[in-house]
């Protein structure tokens, strides 16, 4: 089968002919019809993700099962099924042994998890395995390419709002408008939140009040002067923007950090009313759990959420990756394998 290979630190995305694997006892085996491109897949390419080459990435995959492997009754073949991040844990060591859900935590904490893209093949591929306890069925009427993004883009920013749990009086403040954030506003809208676009980037603004937002800010002091909002989304991963956007935190507020820099730290300023004094909370939040999952492509499939998408072959795949990497990919990059043949 085709696929996009990861061959070192730093080095271009090949494609690739790779064995096309099977399904193994526990697995299912996928026909991959869309497969999303996370920054997180710059961050495993440029080897933050540790020595994991050659491989191929991509966490955001959905597609057919085409074969069932052993001791799998939950699925069968012709299902529409998605995975994300984390596919299963091992079970067996001190974190599993707590039996808390699978989620991104489990990549953190897990002994060895099977994670999509990084200890095992990811979905840039025509063909992925998928431990089968790992996979969702897809609603009925989501497109594949709609589906994709929805598996860490849709589920990282719900999984987030959820962690937040904003009342119905709040208001929801989304910081970065990009491949998050541009789903995270819909998603705060459908809810029925009052929704803050908090954007540096003037071409957007008009963009951010048709996906939902109610007004749009550049900074934490406009946010202020509107009146605050009580949940800061952080959607993206330029942490010196959220951090200024805090200034218009409101009492007891909360910062919802869903963007990922594994290179600089998060840090609170001591300018103003002290953190602390505000009852103000920091949350890190990852993917939630299959029940958060299943909402947002409930929301998806309703068509409250919908992802604004550029599509690319296997064979773009360098393409892909510079647009990425770049910043000029400037929502979701989708990969179509299905469409090649």
């Amino acid at each position: 089968m085709k696929a996009v290979v990861m061959t070192g630190a730093n080095k271009p995305w090949e494609v690739q002919e790779v064995p096309t694997p099977t399904a193994e006892p526990g697995q299912v085996l996928v026909k991959v019809h869309a497969s999303g491109m996370c920054y997180t897949d710059v961050w495993s390419t440029q080897g933050y993700g540790g020595d994991l080459y050659p491989q191929t990435p991509g966490h955001e995959v959905v597609g057919e099962v085409v074969e069932v492997g052993a001791g799998v009754h939950s699925r069968q073949a012709g299902d529409r099924v998605g995975t994300t991040w984390v596919q299963s844990a091992c079970g067996r060591c001190a974190y599993c042994r707590e039996n808390r859900p699978l989620t991104g935590q489990t990549a953190m904490n897990c002994a060895a998890p099977r994670t999509t893209g990084f200890s095992a093949q990811g979905g840039h591929a025509e063909y992925i395995a998928i431990a089968a306890e790992g996979t969702v069925l897809l609603p009925d009427g989501l497109s594949y390419q709609d589906a994709a993004p929805m598996m860490c883009a849709g589920y990282t920013t719900w999984s987030g709002l959820r962690d937040a749990s904003p009342q119905p009086h709040e208001k929801v403040a989304v910081v970065g408008i990009g491949g998050l954030g541009h789903v995270a506003l819909q998603l705060s809208k459908a809810s029925g939140f009052e929704t803050i676009a908090i954007t540096h980037s003037p071409d957007k603004h008009d963009l951010a009040l048709q996906l939902g937002a109610d007004h749009v800010v550049a900074s934490g002091e406009e946010l202020a002067e509107l009146g605050g909002a009580d949940v800061l989304l952080v959607t993206t991963n330029a942490f010196d923007v959220a951090e200024k956007a805090m200034a218009g935190l409101r009492v007891s507020g909360r910062v919802v950090l869903s963007g990922l820099d594994f290179s600089k730290p998060f840090s609170i300023s001591s300018e103003g009313v002290p953190f602390h004094m505000m009852r103000q909370q920091v949350i890190g939040s990852t993917h939630g759990g299959q029940h958060y999952l299943s909402e947002v492509l409930g929301l998806a499939a309703q068509g409250k959420v919908k992802p604004i998408l550029e599509t690319f072959s296997l064979d773009q795949a360098t393409e892909a990756y510079d647009r990425l990497a770049s910043g000029k990919m400037r929502f979701r990059g989708v990969f179509t394998p299905a469409a090649n043949g």
